[in-house]
């Protein structure tokens, strides 16, 4: 796709600085320029490469002032980074824009979509689907009966969403994704063997929620497993059966919650934290990486750290008294051995 620099402006209520009619066709870091590419100057640790690249047009703040000739474009706005994310986003706006059934796919009978939907070649949509409006789904996605698809989700090629699941609107689902799948249940008997226990819930994920590449979100056993508005969940992380997942809450690679447990809102969950079940965990909560969880975790907006965790003030004053051990060994054993001669003398 090609612009000019005055559409690239338009789009972004800026300034252009020297040619309009210059055309770009591709996005590229400031040191990494090349012809028709378009960059962008935000940090200005960078500010030596606008001299340099070799990038078309760039976008600048308006008030950058130039200590040399500049050969690119120049593109004034107020924020030259929340512009060029604007830029990212209607690019993919403009590339996933996709529309029409291909085939072979199967679309059930009973299956309700709405308009300008995409279905890729060999997708399922199953009995009683519900799709929304400019709702994009992939290449070999499967959505199981009665689940509902609301208004301008993406989801992305090989995601598994089995049946009676509900998504909301402008929700991205990344390959791999299961949504869904059996909660861990399974009872001990008589025989000494464990006997499934059968998971009829379902997975409620509500609007603008982002759920990276191979994660799985099990369905409830009974009732439903909820990842409320503006969750952001990253690649490869396990979802348990029941959890819920509070609002604006950010979780990093390879977490897993376990069944039950309660997250809040607006928390923050490093990579490889480990949750057990049954937990509360306060509103606010930021989690740092490869912490293990035991325990709820009561008041709002505190920071935890630790395998098994606890609150970061203590385990930063507890990791100076570990890193101190030796030498408090050592003395210790100074001591004991003053004492023995002391005794034997």
């Amino acid at each position: 796709m090609e612009f000019t620099v005055a559409q690239i402006a338009a789009i972004l209520g800026g300034e252009v600085e020297g040619n309009p009619d210059a055309v770009v066709n591709a996005l590229a870091k400031i040191e990494e320029g090349k012809e028709k590419s378009l960059t962008f100057l935000a940090n200005p640790a960078y500010t030596e490469y606008i001299y340099t690249t070799g990038a078309t047009a760039a976008i600048v703040s308006k008030s950058f002032v130039a200590e040399k000739p500049i050969s690119a474009t120049l593109i004034r706005v107020e924020n030259p980074y929340e512009s060029f994310a604007l830029l990212l986003e209607t690019y993919n706006k403009i590339k996933h824009n996709k529309q029409g059934i291909e085939q072979p796919s199967f679309v059930s009978p009973t299956a309700v979509l709405g308009s300008e939907v995409y279905v890729g070649a060999f997708a399922y949509i199953g009995a009683n689907v519900k799709i929304g409006n400019h709702v994009k789904i992939y290449p070999h996605v499967f959505i199981g009966d009665n689940t509902q698809i609301d208004d301008h989700t993406i989801i992305f090629s090989g995601v598994k969403i089995y049946s009676d699941c509900v998504v909301g609107k402008h929700c991205t689902f990344h390959s791999g994704v299961v949504v869904g799948g059996d909660g861990f249940g399974f009872a001990p008997n008589s025989e000494n063997n464990y006997k499934k226990v059968p998971q009829i819930g379902n997975v409620i994920i509500e609007d603008h929620v982002e759920i990276g590449a191979n994660t799985t979100v099990d369905r409830a056993t009974l009732g439903s497993t909820i990842i409320k508005k503006g969750a952001k969940i990253d690649n490869l992380i396990q979802i348990a059966h029941n959890v819920e997942i509070g609002e604006n809450t950010v979780i990093a690679a390879q977490t897993g919650v376990a069944g039950s447990t309660k997250i809040g809102s607006d928390c923050m969950i490093g990579g490889q934290v480990g949750i057990i079940g049954h937990l509360n965990i306060a509103k606010g909560t930021k989690i740092a990486a490869q912490s293990g969880i035991g325990n709820s975790i009561k008041n709002e907006n505190e920071i935890w750290q630790g395998s098994p965790a606890f609150a970061i003030g203590d385990y930063k004053r507890s990791y100076v008294m570990f890193r101190k051990l030796p030498e408090m060994h050592a003395k210790l054993m100074a001591l004991e051995k003053m004492m023995l001669e002391k005794n034997k003398a």
